[in-house]
Order: C-alpha cells, then sequence, then structure tokens
C-alpha cells in the first residue's frame, strides 16, 4: 500500500480538474471528427465543456413519476465511481481490481438511473445498460488475463513489467483489441452506443435535466478519460511514459474512434452483444496460446 503515502490533496484535485479538462476536449474532438467525416462543420472542441457548464446553471426539472432520492442519489455516486477510478488509476497507479470494480458498478449505476425517472424511454435505456454489461463484461475479464501475464495488479508494476519485457500489446494483441472494442463501446455515437441510441431518444438521460444532467455529463467525461488512460497504461505502457505522452495517445484513439462511428451505423442491441462476445473469446485464445 504504498501507493498510498503519495496523497496529496491539492495534488488530486488538480488532477481531477486537468482529467476534466482533457476528457471534455476529447470527446468535444470525437464530435468534430464525425462531423467532418460527414460533410459538416460541426461544434467548436470546446462544446462538450460548454455544454456540461451550461446545464449546471439551467433550472432543475425532476419528473414526478421519478423516485426521488435515488434519481438524485444515484447520478452522484455515478461521478463519485469515476473520481475515485481516477484517483486509484491515472493519480496513484494502484491497484486495477478498484478501477475494474469502478467500471462494473458504472454498469449497474446505468441502470438505476434509467429506472429513477420512471420515464419508458430510460426504463429503455436500462435495460440496454444491462444487455451492454453482458457483453462487455466479458471484456473486462481481459485484465485477468494482464495479471496472468504480469503477476500483479498494481498499475505501477504493469508500468515497470512493461518497460523491462516490452509493452503487452505486442505480447497480447487480441487482448488489447477486445479492451479497444470496450472503448467503442463507451464512445459517443458508436456502433455499440445501444444505452444512448437516438431510437430511444437519448437513453437512461432522456428525463435527466439541469444541475443533475451536468453532474451526469461529468461523471461520463471522467470515464471516458479513465478508460483511455487504462488502455494506454496497460497495453503500451513501456512506450508511453510522460503526460504529454498520454495526451497524444487519447488524442489518436478519440480521432480513431471518431471515424468508426462516422462511419458505422449502430448495430441492433444482440449483435453488439453478440460481436463483442466474438472479441472477447478471441481475447481468451490468444491467451491460452500465449
Amino acid at each position: 500500500m504504498a501507493y498510498l503515502s503519495t496523497v496529496n490533496l491539492p495534488y488530486m484535485l488538480l488532477e481531477i480538474i486537468t482529467a476534466f479538462i482533457i476528457g471534455g476536449l476529447l470527446l468535444g474532438l470525437q464530435r468534430k471528427v464525425i462531423a467532418r467525416i460527414q460533410g459538416r462543420p460541426g461544434p467548436p472542441i470546446i462544446q462538450h465543456l460548454l455544454h456540461t457548464f451550461k446545464f449546471y446553471i439551467k433550472e432543475l426539472s425532476i419528473p414526478r413519476t421519478s423516485s426521488m432520492p435515488l434519481y438524485v442519489a444515484i447520478v452522484m455516486a455515478l461521478d463519485g465511481l469515476w473520481v475515485l477510478a481516477l484517483i486509484i488509476g491515472p493519480i496513484l497507479h494502484g491497484p486495477l481490481g478498484i478501477v475494474i470494480l469502478c467500471y462494473a458498478i458504472h454498469k449497474v449505476s446505468e441502470h438505476g438511473i434509467g429506472l429513477a425517472s420512471g420515464s419508458p424511454y430510460t426504463k429503455m435505456g436500462s435495460c440496454r445498460a444491462v444487455l451492454s454489461a453482458t457483453a462487455e463484461m466479458p471484456l473486462i475479464a481481459v485484465m485477468a488475463l494482464v495479471y496472468f501475464k504480469t503477476h500483479t495488479l498494481i498499475l505501477s508494476d504493469i508500468i515497470n513489467y512493461q518497460i523491462i519485457h516490452g509493452p503487452l500489446i505486442m505480447q497480447l494483441p487480441l487482448c488489447a483489441l477486445a479492451v479497444f472494442i470496450l472503448l467503442v463501446s463507451k464512445a459517443p455515437y458508436s456502433p455499440f452506443g445501444i444505452v444512448w441510441g437516438k431510437d430511444i431518444v437519448s437513453g437512461y438521460k432522456t428525463e435527466h435535466f439541469g444541475v443533475i444532467r451536468g453532474v451526469l455529463m461529468m461523471g461520463e467525461i471522467l470515464g471516458y478519460f479513465v478508460l483511455l488512460w487504462c488502455f494506454l497504461t496497460l497495453f503500451l505502457g513501456g512506450i508511453i511514459n510522460t503526460p504529454l505522452d498520454y495526451i497524444i495517445g487519447m488524442t489518436i484513439i478519440t480521432i480513431v474512434l471518431g471515424f468508426i462511428a462516422a462511419l458505422t451505423p449502430m448495430v441492433a442491441p444482440y449483435h453488439s452483444v453478440m460481436i463483442q462476445w466474438i472479441f472477447a473469446v478471441l481475447a481468451l485464445v490468444n491467451a491460452v496460446l500465449v
């Protein structure tokens, strides 16, 4: 637990703010890339951040059909989960298992957010959240395969392993591909983004307005940043070392995700599960053969 001795609250707060700004700019960049590919000028790159701040000053509206304590608390919990994952992962380089646990609880939170408002649209989004979890959780098991390769789940030790033995993307390429598919599923407007498909308005977020929507968007921004950071750290930890390296790597991945989202239509929910399971099985085969 030596990594806990490095806790510095002002530094930690600065890192959280930095992650929020970078994550928001990356999501704005993805929208810009999608728009350019589709022949539109698109919004400015800072638009996602502006939208988030805009909701903080708008009137809070809570549906009559909602379970009010749960409606508010579960959104706050979602933010808390990603703040915890950010602290344990990018800031402290601590146990990967806690980051994985935060993501797993996040999937439960998506389901709860949809149910709490009582809207049929959000209920459909929450049902799809459960369905998508059946596809994404096997991909999280890829992290266990990283453990069998490195014999550790401490992120700082995984980085050190890659410095000595080379990046894991060369040793477990199909595992890296499976985790990349997970990134695709969490990127907005992606072919696997079934939980907020336009056919159900905005999915589980349809009935969230005002400051509650702003808090929800902040959690999504931090989650996107953490997932990008984990992918780069787990599979390119021996190459990417400095903050600038991470920013460049995250930017490249975001541009690739933008291309995928712009050129690939959203697949049907059950097809999404099937495709992601295929990549999970390939990752397991890769781990067995290596």
